[in-house]
């Protein structure tokens, strides 16, 4: 009897056996979640990408001994968190002691996110790993749609392929689709018992 997996599954075993194609779709489902965790810690461009090269290295070293592809968001979070904070230790021991050259504020003081901040970094990190279970076109739309500005639907209709007549039925589905991811519905869950018991996880209802 066939035992059914799920795609980012099936993509984690086909990575780890070499097939380049496999690889490419989970750098592309992952990215937005991996340089949105990175740019929390204001590093300049060239720093976002070098880091963002490493986590992807250290995905590499780990495919064959990942015990659970779906928790791929959480290993990704994490491991860009040490290594943008190790970068970050790094460029302070090399930067300059005086407040007035230039260099000195191009390194962040700090990389905590206090209060709100906090939660909404959470809420999108949550989001982006929700988006990363999506279909390739699901996803694409959604992101597209959350641009600022917003392309029209003409262009949307261009770049993903979807009639302008669908794009908005098809971004219902992939909505309800996001709402039943596992990140998204484990977040949700743990709003909810936040609440029930007291806490202030600053509402279940905004992932919607």
């Amino acid at each position: 009897m066939a035992v059914d997996i799920s795609p980012v599954t099936a993509l984690v075993v086909a990575a780890a056996g070499g097939e380049q194609q496999a690889w490419s779709e989970l750098v592309s489902r992952y990215a937005p979640l991996l340089v949105s965790v990175i740019r929390r810690f204001r590093l300049a461009p060239s720093e976002t990408e070098d880091v963002a090269q490493t986590v992807w290295l250290r995905l590499v070293e780990h495919l064959d001994s990942l015990q659970e592809p779906q928790a791929i968001p959480q290993w990704i979070i994490t491991t860009a968190r040490r290594e943008s904070i190790r970068h970050l230790s790094s460029a302070r021991r090399l930067r300059p002691s005086d407040p007035l050259d230039p260099v000195y504020a191009s390194v962040a003081a700090d990389t905590a996110d206090p209060g709100e901040g906090l939660f909404r970094a959470e809420r999108h990190e949550v989001l982006l790993s929700g988006l990363a279970d999506l279909p390739g076109r699901q996803r694409e739309l959604l992101l597209l749609l959350v641009e600022d500005p917003q392309p029209s639907y003409a262009e949307i209709s261009k770049r993903t392929g979807i009639p302008v007549g669908s794009i908005g039925p098809t971004r219902s589905r992939a909505l309800e689709r996001l709402r039943r991811s596992p990140p998204v519905r484990a977040y949700l869950a743990a709003s909810e018992r936040s609440e029930s018991s007291g806490g202030d996880r600053h509402g279940a209802g905004t992932l919607g």
